[in-house]
């Protein structure tokens, strides 16, 4: 019933887990930021990609989840400063653009691909810090679960405040979504808004975050189809962000674990201790 193979004739190695009794499919490119590009449940699709920036290692993938290591979001002026010295980091840190390894596959009750991001002295450019990040994706009944294993191996304390962009097709950007927050901050125009149900991002440029949300889960889906995603998290995972572009049909639902510039504010950053671990999850599935 569970499958892990790796795909022939294809630009980059491609490995596809599968779930036959659902009719489910995960597919994961390594060498291109450890990334999940398709996942499918009951034959039908539901991340967006861009192939041209897939394709082209100079982009960000546009499309599937991208992973978000060490930070998530922006930092202002691209710079943040850390016991006197000053450091550049592009937007959502390094990982989303690294080759990460794989370390292992199981197909036994669930198809499972576990990879490995180790530092190097070219992260350690930006992020002076020994790690090793493992990650390992699960399908099980067509339920995707993301478990992460976040190693410092160095004496001092390490921050992270790590998160995922997924991209999830549709052609509709006001869509409801079922969460305990009630409020939400608008980067458009620096506003603390109501959550009513449903937000509209059609016209926004810029992202959306909900605020205070207490339950680890978020679902979604356009009104009018029966069909919703649910994403489930650890609670590491404080925000929700919301995103779309204009003209391209997706919409980001991101767990992040701060808001952007967490490292310049260092307000609520995720600690780890010299030489000691931290573990969390997410999933995603498709709701009727």
């Amino acid at each position: 019933m569970y499958n892990v193979k790796e795909l022939e004739g294809q630009a980059y190695k491609i490995y596809e887990l599968s779930d036959s009794a659902t009719n489910s499919w995960v597919k994961v490119a390594p060498e291109r930021g450890g990334i999940i590009f398709s996942y499918g449940v009951r034959g039908e699709e539901l991340l967006y990609l861009n192939e041209e920036t897939f394709y082209n290692k100079e982009k960000n993938v546009r499309g599937g989840i991208p992973i978000l290591f060490p930070i998530s979001g922006q930092l202002s002026n691209g710079k943040y400063e850390l016991e006197g010295n000053t450091y550049s980091m592009d937007n959502h840190g390094f990982a989303r653009n690294a080759s990460w390894e794989v370390i292992g596959q199981e197909m036994d009750n669930s198809a499972s691909l576990s990879i490995r991001l180790t530092s190097n002295e070219q992260t350690k450019l930006s992020y002076p810090f020994d790690f090793t990040v493992i990650f390992t994706y699960v399908l099980e009944g067509g339920k995707l679960t993301i478990k992460q294993e976040y190693n410092n191996q160095g004496d001092q304390p390490m921050p992270i405040y790590a998160g995922f962009h997924p991209y999830f097709k549709t052609s509709e950007k006001n869509l409801s979504y079922e969460t305990d927050a009630t409020k939400y901050y608008d980067y458009n125009d620096d506003q603390v808004k109501e959550f009513t149900g449903s937000i509209d991002l059609t016209n926004l440029k810029e992202s959306v975050v909900f605020l205070e949300s207490k339950n680890p889960s978020i679902s979604f889906g356009d009104p009018a189809v029966k069909k919703r995603i649910k994403l489930s998290y650890g609670e590491l995972f404080k925000y929700i962000v919301l995103w779309t572009e204009s003209g391209n049909e997706f919409i980001c639902v991101e767990p992040w674990m701060a808001k952007t510039d967490e490292f310049n504010r260092k307000e609520e950053l995720v600690i780890i201790n010299g030489n000691e671990s931290l573990k969390t999850e997410i999933s995603i599935e498709l709701e009727e």
